[in-house]
């Protein structure tokens, strides 16, 4: 039927166990009930369809790739869908499914009921006050009323269930259309799942209310701290001035944060949280049969409502240029958005074709005409499509001495060439190409199956058309490219001016009084104890053998190949991996980037990349402190010619003197901006110093006047070098090993004898011998903390110990650190601590705790934190749940692929020659809470601390600060060493 897709109707029973007859029992067995499923034939993912009575959609996907199930549940409901007058609501109801319902997460519902109640009723009230005093004193109520009510919950109850059933990544995201619950969970745990899932989102409580809302209080504030986040609010705003894509944003307004509706958020949840209006998504080793009967079982008893019904508002065309300025501490940058129709149109297709056209990381117009010539720092494109309307961004930062205005015009350029048809004929058929590999690739992940339901779900699209977009991808021209980019790229742009500096209109959500809430650590539901007793078949862990998963072949020069096959696709992954990095040759990094904008003898830098992209593959050096990897990975069809392209630019790069030049200015330029990034000033440079003093791997750069002296050929030198150094080669991809060694012993061009990697510059590892804290001074709303503690080197016979350790004290949302402080005192959004263990042997493990908070919370935060870490808080339930989730999680994993012969890196590196997680595993059952209690004791408990501070100088408390130490600034200069 050529490319014509059709949906297919079938039904299906659920398999029933045989059952022997006896005279006795001759009554037949009530008939299974059958399910009607639709398929769509071409679907690479083999996707059973399903529309249970109440409308909920089901898809179910089966892919065996480890006994684990990557679950999604969507609802058709985002920001756009909130009340003007209550923005954030969404995202708040989001947070609330996690609290639990009627049956779980309480220890008497009738009783709590009732003060829930009361709270709901005075923040109405609240709402409506507007005095300061009066405002207060009502909080006040709500506060101590929540008190009691408190008493009546047990917090984490549905955490604490899906960490001991080993669900992994469990979590919860809001957009501006969509709200989606997802989690990660071994297959023998499907029919607890649903027992979970389809009770706690069956019922909207608000439990633990004003603490929850303190937590959204502060993921406001961090994202009034990134500019980022307000260059595209500033976009969104520009581009829609009446549709809720800019009118409100997800997480909601201060004033509205501030003002919350507890009546508002159940109406919301009764409107749209309906099984007519929701979806459940899986994908992994599921029998598709079973998994529809189970889901029918529990979330078939929702009741269907009507459907949910929104009015997208229409915009006016823009006609200029609208033009904001966004002022924040970040480097400077430039984006322009223009605006496109929704995801149904055909023209939103024909955008993703432009916005690759324009930039795929390889042979895009930006990434030719604009990155591989140095034109800019950096620049991008990317296309965000929505149902109602789309978006096309481009980006830009500017080199040294470069204006905004430069950038954006170089960027307006491009669309200009994309306009006039002024990009090569092969380019829309290598981007298809690439479509298809970047689609085989995805279709191994679970997530990426699951997500693809999803997106098709939230967008109404059936799974025939979601599924006939690649073909439709496919048929796009150079024609469709011109028309549609006349017709929508104009002078009618959005256009946001990052600007360095402080921001005159910064907000901030002020702490309220908040009494912390019991943990209620012990107490268990009802539901829980039935959830948790819920018999489940045992899974049986696989743990990789190196002697069996990986074979080892041998290459001329004595090169060792280490292979695992690709069974599964087209696809290959090669790396040559050398252990010396900057460590060893501070230029080893400089040559490794001055070679992506070198070309052959025969190519040049930008024929090269075409090249690259026309054959499905790609290449990539990285060099680390350590190591430098060397990779090629795309079709196996085409290794051959990629292999030939590689190295023949390893063995043959032509040096370019202005492209140094350009390069050189361009350190310079993101030192600069380095200096302006709070993530890499916080959890880089002063962790690095905290380890390792002011000469530290960080530091250790070639200084500006070095970087100036250095000439092409001695870069070129280095790179041709890289190959003559003992290394290794992996590789993963369908060819035998024998086929693949033939191949590389006549394509990889090395010299007869390798030469051994030269001495590595070692950097030790400082004693922290007291207590210490260092700040940094940085304009944000919040303090942003981290507990630095050194400890004993790496010892593969705590690794057991450690990893449980880590799960009962931080193992997600049902553990000590995260029950504390943000559920119990509502002192941060985000806050964590662990065990880590070093990652080469004969290096220290460290202990590294993380709160970010309100800079007026700074001294509970910090009090919370030590508390924590030197008083252990035990709890026999958590211990077992840990343990529990640890076995689970363990049980279920999968290493394959790529990854066995990643994990067979990481093992070399720490001196052991077994998969560690054995030794996890087996240890499990002998370990006890008092043993993790004499772990902590000894380890972590009053160990010297140094702590590193990142903030405002006007906010923080330096009074606070030197409880805890020593207090030094550190400046930015000793931070990056220049």
């Amino acid at each position: 039927m050529g490319a014509m897709l059709f949906t297919q109707c079938k039904t299906s029973t659920p398999s029933q166990p045989t059952q022997a007859t006896t005279p006795e029992a001759q009554t037949a067995a009530p008939q299974a009930k059958e399910y009607t499923y639709t398929t769509v034939p071409n679907d690479p993912l083999k996707a059973r369809i399903y529309t249970l009575d109440n409308g909920l959609t089901v898809y179910l996907t089966d892919y065996k790739d480890a006994p684990r199930i990557q679950t999604y549940i969507a609802v058709r409901a985002g920001s756009k869908n909130d009340p003007a007058d209550a923005t954030g609501l969404a995202h708040y109801l989001e947070h609330m499914a996690f609290k639990g319902s009627s049956k779980l997460g309480t220890k008497d519902w009738e009783k709590e009921q009732v003060e829930l109640a009361k709270i709901e009723a005075l923040y109405e009230l609240y709402r409506t006050q507007k005095d300061p005093t009066i405002r207060k004193k009502t909080y006040h109520q709500i506060d101590s009323i929540s008190g009691v009510a408190a008493t009546y919950a047990v917090p984490n109850e549905y955490d604490k269930l899906v960490a001991s059933m080993g669900m992994q990544n469990s979590n919860a995201s809001t957009w501006v259309e969509q709200t989606i619950y997802y989690g990660d969970i071994p297959s023998n745990q499907l029919e607890r799942w649903a027992m979970l899932e389809s009770e706690r989102l069956s019922v909207m409580v608000p439990r633990l209310f004003h603490t929850e809302l303190e937590a959204v209080y502060e993921e406001k504030n961090r994202s009034l701290d990134s500019d980022n986040n307000k260059v595209f609010e500033a976009a969104f705003a520009a581009l829609y001035p009446t549709h809720q894509y800019g009118t409100q944003t997800t997480i909601g307004t201060v004033e509205h944060l501030k003002n919350p509706s507890i009546t508002e958020i159940k109406k919301y949840f009764d409107k749209y949280y309906v099984p007519n209006n929701m979806a459940i998504a899986m994908s992994g080793d599921l029998d598709p049969d079973q998994t529809i009967r189970i889901i029918d079982e529990y979330f078939g008893k929702w009741q269907k409502k009507a459907d949910p019904v929104y009015n997208a508002p229409q915009e006016k065309p823009i006609t200029a240029p609208v033009v904001k300025e966004i002022v924040g501490p970040d480097a400077e940058s430039v984006f322009l958005g223009f605006r496109f129709p929704g995801v149904k149109s055909k023209d939103a297709l024909v955008l993703r074709m432009i916005s690759q056209i324009l930039s795929n990381g390889q042979a895009g117009l930006i990434d030719l005409n604009i990155n591989q010539k140095q034109a800019a720092l950096g620049a991008g494109s990317f296309a965000e499509i929505y149902n109602d309307y789309s978006v096309h961004f481009l980006s830009g930062n500017p080199r040294q001495g470069q204006s905004l205005d430069q950038v954006k015009d170089l960027l307006l350029q491009q669309i200009e060439l994309v306009k006039k048809g002024q990009f090569e004929d092969w380019l829309i058929p290598a981007i298809i190409n690439k479509n298809k590999i970047s689609k085989m690739e995805a279709y191994e992940s679970n997530e990426a199956r699951a997500t693809a339901f999803v997106d098709a779900f939230i967008a109404r699209q059936d799974w025939a058309d979601y599924v006939k977009q690649d073909a439709e991808f496919a048929k796009i021209t150079k024609q469709d490219v011109m028309e549609v980019a006349n017709r929508y790229y104009g002078n009618n742009y959005a256009l946001i001016y990052k600007r360095t500096g402080k921001d005159p209109n910064a907000q901030k959500v002020e702490k309220p009084a908040i009494t912390p809430v019991p943990a209620n650590r012990e107490a268990q539901s009802d539901y829980y104890k039935t959830v948790a007793n819920k018999p489940v078949s045992d899974l049986q862990p696989e743990f990789v053998d190196y002697k069996k998963d990986l074979q080892e072949g041998q290459l001329k020069a004595g090169i060792p190949v280490y292979y695992t096959r690709n069974k599964e696709n087209g696809l290959f992954n090669m790396y040559y991996v050398l252990d010396m990095g900057t460590n060893n040759d501070l230029k080893l990094g400089l040559a490794v980037n001055y070679l992506q904008y070198l070309g052959t003898d025969k190519y040049s830098a930008e024929e090269l990349q075409k090249e690259f992209f026309k054959i499905g593959c790609s290449f990539n050096v990285s060099s680390g402190q350590d190591q430098i990897y060397v990779s090629l990975s795309g079709l196996d069809e085409n290794f051959e010619k990629g292999l030939n392209l590689f190295e023949s630019l390893l063995k043959n790069p032509q040096p370019d003197p202005q492209a140094l030049k350009d390069l050189v200015a361009g350190i310079l330029k993101d030192r600069q901006d380095a200096k302006l990034n709070k993530n890499i000033i916080h959890s880089v440079a002063m962790v690095n110093y905290a380890k390792y003093g002011p000469k530290n791997p960080f530091t250790n750069i070639l200084s500006e006047q070095e970087l100036k002296k250095v000439k092409p050929q001695e870069l070129v030198s280095l790179i041709k070098s890289i190959p003559s150094y003992q290394h290794r080669v992996l590789y993963y991809g369908p060819r035998e090993l024998q086929a693949i060694t033939a191949t590389l012993n006549t394509g990889h061009i090395v010299p007869a004898n390798l030469k051994p990697v030269p001495a590595e510059k070692p950097f030790k590892e400082l004693d922290i011998t007291k207590r210490q804290v260092y700040w940094t001074d940085y304009n944000m709303v919040q303090a942003e903390l981290l507990f630095l503690t050194k400890s004993l080197n790496y010892d593969p016979k705590l690794v057991p110990t450690i990893r449980l350790y880590n799960e009962y004290f931080d193992g997600g949302m049902g553990a000590i650190v995260f029950q504390e402080l943000r559920e119990s005192r509502a002192l941060a959004y985000s806050a964590s601590s662990r065990f880590a263990n070093a990652s080469k042997k004969d290096r220290a493990n460290y202990i590294l705790s993380y709160i970010g908070t309100q800079s007026d919370k700074l001294p509970e935060a910090m009090a919370g934190m030590q508390e924590l870490l030197n008083d252990l808080p035990l709890a026999e339930a958590n211990f077992t749940n840990a343990k529990a989730s640890v076995r689970n999680s363990i049980a279920t994993e999968r290493i394959n692929k790529t990854a066995i012969l990643m994990n067979y890196e990481q093992a070399r590196k720490l001196g052991i020659d077994h998969d560690i997680r054995k030794d996890i595993y087996e240890s499990l059952d002998a370990l006890t809470l008092d043993q993790i209690k004499a772990f902590q004791q000894q380890f972590v408990k009053g160990q010297n601390q140094t702590i590193l501070v990142i903030g405002s100088k006007d906010k923080l408390n330096f009074k606070e600060l030197a409880k805890y130490g020593t207090v030094k600034q550190l400046t930015l200069k000793e931070l990056f060493g220049y």
